[in-house]
């Protein structure tokens, strides 16, 4: 049977045949793909005509579409359901691409034919796309001579093979540290729901009893906040922070060496002091440097608030806290002082209704859009819905794919991804898909969702929306496809409309009764904003500055031990507090080391919350959830991609530059 990768799929918007796709077809794609855009690249370089946009930037942009539907459907498998065959698969394909990448910005050919291009009389977008390709080359290295080209790409090579490894051994790692609970008295406190997904998830791992407590990515388990065995909480922290740095096959520490070793060398030979330059070199932050005074300027505050909390918290308890006590004696102040019960709220938070009347319902007020399930369209697995996804005038958009509940073939975490691109020059049309970690359910009960799920719905669709709403010609600029401290702001800003009035009220139900969030809820909740922010913001900020000291290392600087290294650079920032270890630590860091997409990049999250804190403001100020306000904010920033400096988008929408102002006071730092 012909290979489906092969030719594009007849499906509705290029959605990927996932039915008919195997396994062994994603080798034979990923090969035929590579040797069919280095054709058309050797096509383009090769012309004896004068270099032209058309001949050449156009081309480029209309290049490798075989390539693209393999490596799009299957770095979805690997993130998304990634069995033992995909894991092998993925160890022969990544450092292909690799190579690949390489051969295509590593060109001189391909470079000088860009920088021959006249684009004096091009639209701004065309113009933008040639100056960013050869940004893109001379990042990249195609400057080098022939020895530093050739050592450069070793370097990528094997920080590509390292990378991998090191998201395989994490992804193992995070089911491995699963704890098994054999008598259900130390469950006190588990909701029904989750005792019974606990069973559910230890008879899929093989075991004939018992209760088994899987974990999400972070640090902090989400079960710490209602478990009221103390012993308990503290082998699960405890399983928590040791993943990937206790030895055997899943520890991670020689990986993690060996990459900010051949990270700091690669930024080196391209004439960086550090990674960390060369990572900030193409986002919006101006530098380095600004970067780390606005973390060392938010940490101080942010640390003392989390010791007045502390203390709060070591009263309630009664004894001296730990680090595993922390998530339930904050949930007690949240009851006891601002008559907040997070437990209470789930079933108010029923995934179905949340996705239908809370996440689309805002999507409609806000951007006219409409929600079909498309229940003939499958996925790669049978949890994937679809939907497909409509213009206020009845006009088809794309799709939308929600993919919701945790399994062991999946990472940890959530996260957006596209299948297929919106492009004018191509003619396509978005195919995004949203994951998530949920615990799924036992047969025939609901979804329930924690405030803090049901916030990362919200934040995963407003990536999905940039997707979505993008209104770019060319590919390269498509969407999501924008500076990495700017891609968190627009999901970010999705996120206010979880608790906004009117979209709470359509549907926040009891998924029993019927009956609506009490009012008294809604305003405990406003009361309770502010609390735990101090925490938060703390084990964020440790995150963030643990990765920036990682990349900050100089070429031929050793780091030494690699948990001494992170306990003096969680110390030398001034955020080592010991009752609140950082968001990720380097055993489990996916975002900066698996991949390497964060890598030197964490800090985006709170940059971008900047422009997202002041774009609150300015709904509030505006008239909140409507169309008018709706369409601006589509208009200026989400269709634009990165057709145009990203910052000059805040400014056409916002009228002016960000005000760090709202921020400071959001995270109660003001």
């Amino acid at each position: 049977m012909t290979n489906p990768l092969l030719v594009p799929s007849a499906l509705p918007y290029g959605l990927p045949p996932f039915a008919e796709i195997s396994d062994a077809h994603y080798a034979e794609a990923v090969d035929a793909g590579i040797a069919e855009q280095l054709a058309q690249i050797d096509e383009i370089t090769a012309s004896l005509e004068r270099p032209t946009f058309e001949n050449t930037a156009a081309a480029l942009e209309r290049s490798g579409k075989t390539l693209l539907r393999a490596v799009t459907s299957f770095t979805t498998l690997v993130s998304s359901h990634g069995t033992d065959s995909i894991r092998t698969l993925e160890t022969d394909i990544m450092p292909k691409l690799s190579a690949h990448d390489d051969a295509i910005l590593l060109n001189r050919a391909l470079r000088d034919r860009f920088a021959a291009i006249d684009t004096s009389g091009l639209d701004p977008e065309s113009a933008r796309l040639v100056d960013e390709w050869l940004n893109d080359f001379r990042r990249a290295g195609a400057d080098l001579d022939d020895a530093g080209q050739a050592r450069l790409r070793e370097l990528n090579a094997e920080l590509t093979r390292l990378g991998t490894e090191y998201g395989q051994r994490v992804s193992r790692g995070i089911n491995e540290a699963a704890v098994l609970v054999h008598d259900e008295s130390e469950l006190a406190g588990m909701p029904a729901d989750d005792r019974a997904s606990a069973e559910q998830a230890a008879r899929a791992a093989g075991h004939d009893s018992g209760w088994l407590i899987t974990f999400i990515q972070p640090t902090g388990q989400p079960v710490l906040a209602v478990l009221e065995n103390r012993g308990l909480r503290r082998r699960i922290f405890e399983a928590s922070v040791a993943r990937g740095s206790s030895g055997g096959d899943t520890d991670v520490l020689g990986l993690v060496r060996d990459m900010v070793r051949l990270r700091a060398e690669k930024a080196e030979l391209l004439g960086y002091a550090t990674f960390a330059d060369l990572a900030v070199d193409d986002q919006t932050a101006p530098s380095r440097e600004a970067v780390q005074t606005m973390l060392a300027q938010l940490a101080p505050p942010a640390v003392r608030n989390a010791a007045a909390e502390a203390q709060i918290l070591a009263e309630t308890a009664g004894h001296d806290l730990e680090p595993w006590d922390w998530a339930f004696y904050s949930a007690k102040v949240r009851r006891e002082r601002y008559a907040v019960d997070e437990q209470a709220l789930r079933p108010y938070f029923e995934l179905d209704r949340l996705l239908r009347d809370g996440v689309f319902f805002a999507a409609g007020q806000l951007y006219g859009l409409r929600f079909e399930e498309r229940p003939d369209l499958v996925g790669y697995h049978e949890d994937v819905r679809v939907w497909e996804v409509f213009e206020a005038d009845g006009s088809g958009l794309g799709l939308f794919l929600g993919d919701y509940f945790a399994r062991p073939t999946k990472r940890g975490g959530a996260w957006m991804n596209a299948l297929v691109e919106q492009a004018r020059l191509t003619g396509e049309r978005p195919v995004v898909i949203n994951n998530l970690n949920i615990a799924k359910p036992a047969p025939g009960e609901p979804a329930l969702l924690t405030l803090d799920e049901a916030r990362t719905m919200f934040h995963e669709f407003g990536h999905a929306l940039h997707a979505l709403l993008s209104d770019v010609e060319y590919p390269k600029f498509s969407g999501t496809n924008v500076p990495r401290d700017f891609v968190e702001y627009p999901s970010q800003v999705n996120e206010m409309w979880l608790l906004w009035p009117e979209v709470l009220a359509n549907y926040a139900r009891h998924y029993q009764t019927g009956e609506p969030l009490p009012a008294t809820q809604v305003e405990a909740l406003d009361a309770a904003q502010l609390w735990g922010e101090g925490y938060s913001t703390t084990e964020y900020l440790g995150a963030a500055l643990l990765d920036l000291a990682w990349h900050g290392l100089a070429a031929g600087e050793d780091p030494g031990d690699v948990l001494e290294y992170e306990a003096r650079a969680l110390e030398g920032a001034g955020v080592a507090v010991p009752l609140i270890p950082p968001r990720y630590r380097t055993g489990y860091f996916q975002h900066i080391f698996a991949g390497g997409w964060y890598a030197a990049g964490y800090w985006s999250y709170i940059w971008s919350e900047v422009l997202d804190a002041d774009t609150v403001e300015w709904f509030k100020e505006n008239g909140g959830l409507n169309r008018a306000n709706g369409d601006t904010f589509r208009r200026e920033l989400l269709s634009r991609g990165f057709s145009r400096d990203p910052l000059a988008s805040f400014r056409a929408f916002r009228g002016r530059d960000a005000d760090v102002a709202p921020l400071l006071t959001r995270r109660g730092l003001a």
